[in-house]
């Protein structure tokens, strides 16, 4: 049985291949929310109130895992359900009616999700059902010989939903046999989809699907864990490094650092994010050539409450943490890049003059500044994670005059600068310093008539 048709239109690759757009070639913006385990921990009526916060605030992704990490096995539903018979992946738990097992409930969730416009990316399993190593919760019991059956029948199940499929789950290929579990379960998916939803993969901290399948045919686009560190060096910047392998795929952050969790592992030496944390990657991601972004929060992806075993030190109750600042201002970056075009911009390496001290001006660490443009130079943006003076080379824009902003990434509001000659190198200060105050400043070429940043969707991108 499948679910009910989803009235969301179907997804693709660009012909850029550097973005997601709808089915009539109209930009998607990737924004979404690492909810792993959602289907298997909330209420039916809890998971509406999460999805209808998200939607609220702007998401357009949920990423949900279908065998969860936290025993997802052994460990029922919120309706008491388990999802296989005797944890035996060619027999899923079926009962007959609209609300008898396991997947009802995914079914129902998958359904509401979709209803609020609201694409599911759906991770088949959580990677310690396949791979065995230090966390999660097994048992492992995919081999090379079932996963390709599981992956045709819950390809089968969700054909016609709202979904992009996430293979993986937070583990390393380290053997031929987890490769080929892996393209498996790909496989029998995409037999029973007929390749009509995006499909990816979901790696372990500090790296990328590239890493793995770049060449597989049924990797859609690269998907990055860059993890749980503040600093842009030696994480954020492999999106970028990502953005320039050939063959050209479009590439997003699948679990940057989260809000509320301990940076690098470590509270006691690092302390733990806060909402500047998570702004810094959004930024980072996208102006290094990202197709969209994905936040989380630490107590929300493993749904923490007061009677259940915290993971990590979560700070608060996921139902608090829904409404952290850092889950708010996501929307402000998806409305920034939606109010120029998307399928023309590119990052850039050549509109900020650097400091004679490099470490101010581009920066590194936590200041690495950075900037995208447009590949025609009718727009350019230059993200700053602190608060301090920037040269900028205007002629890169190529424009007669350029209408200048300040956009602040905490409110999604924006200040007025006024026309300038658009030639020559001008410095640009931005309205309050400090080294936690972060803004973008946005150019453009003033005859494109452009809306302010973040105001309104560009009508080139409907």
């Amino acid at each position: 049985m499948a679910t009910q048709p989803s009235h969301l239109p179907r997804l693709r690759v660009a012909e850029t291949k550097r973005h997601l757009v709808h089915e009539n070639g109209a930009p998607f913006f990737y924004l979404g929310d690492t909810a792993w385990e959602l289907f298997h921990r909330l209420t039916r009526d809890e998971a509406i109130a999460y999805l209808e916060n998200r939607k609220r605030l702007g998401y357009t992704v949920i990423q949900a895992v279908a065998l969860a990490e936290l025993d997802g096995l052994r460990t029922p539903n919120a309706g008491g359900h388990h999802p296989l018979e005797e944890n035996d992946p060619t027999r899923p738990r079926l009962v007959p009616g609209a609300d008898n097992d396991y997947w009802d409930h995914v079914d129902f969730i998958v359904q509401e999700a979709n209803a609020r416009g609201l694409y599911v990316g759906l991770l088949p399993t959580w990677g310690d059902k396949w791979f065995m190593s230090g966390w999660g919760a097994g048992p492992e019991i995919f081999t090379p010989a079932n996963a390709e059956s599981y992956g045709a029948w819950i390809g089968e199940r969700y054909r016609d939903a709202g979904i992009i499929w996430i293979m993986g789950g937070d583990r390393p290929i380290e053997t031929d046999v987890q490769r080929t579990v892996v393209q498996n379960m790909a496989r029998g998916v995409r037999r029973a989809t007929g390749g009509r939803q995006l499909m990816t993969f979901h790696p372990p901290g500090g790296s990328g699907s590239s890493q793995w399948f770049h060449d597989e045919d049924w990797l859609d686009f690269n998907m990055r864990q860059n993890g749980h560190m503040a600093a842009y060096n030696g994480r954020y910047d492999q999106t970028r490094a990502d953005y320039e392998r050939t063959p050209v795929k479009p590439v997003l952050d699948g679990e940057p650092i989260y809000e509320g969790h301990p940076i690098e592992f470590d509270s006691s030496r690092f302390g733990v994010s806060c909402a500047s944390d998570v702004r810094r990657p959004l930024y980072w991601n996208l102006f290094g050539g990202a197709c969209g972004h994905t936040y989380g929060h630490h107590s929300v992806w493993q749904m923490y409450d007061l009677n259940r075993d915290p993971v990590n030190n979560p700070i608060m109750t996921w139902k608090e943490a829904v409404n952290e600042p850092g889950a708010a201002q996501m929307q402000h970056g998806r409305r920034l890049i939606e109010s120029r075009p998307i399928l023309t911009r590119i990052p850039t390496d050549d509109l900020i003059v650097p400091h004679k001290v490099p470490a101010v001006i581009p920066g590194a660490g936590l200041s690495f500044a950075c900037a995208t443009r447009d590949t025609e130079g009718s727009f350019a943006m230059i993200y700053l994670p602190v608060s301090r003076p920037v040269t900028v080379r205007l002629s890169t824009l190529r424009a007669g005059q350029i209408q200048a902003w300040w956009f602040d990434p905490r409110t999604g509001t924006h200040i007025d600068l006024g026309l300038l000659p658009g030639a020559g190198e001008r410095a640009f200060t931005p309205p309050d310093l400090g080294e936690m105050r972060d803004w973008i400043l946005v150019l453009d070429d003033a005859s494109k008539g452009y809306p302010a940043p973040g105001t309104a969707v560009w009508s080139g991108n409907l």
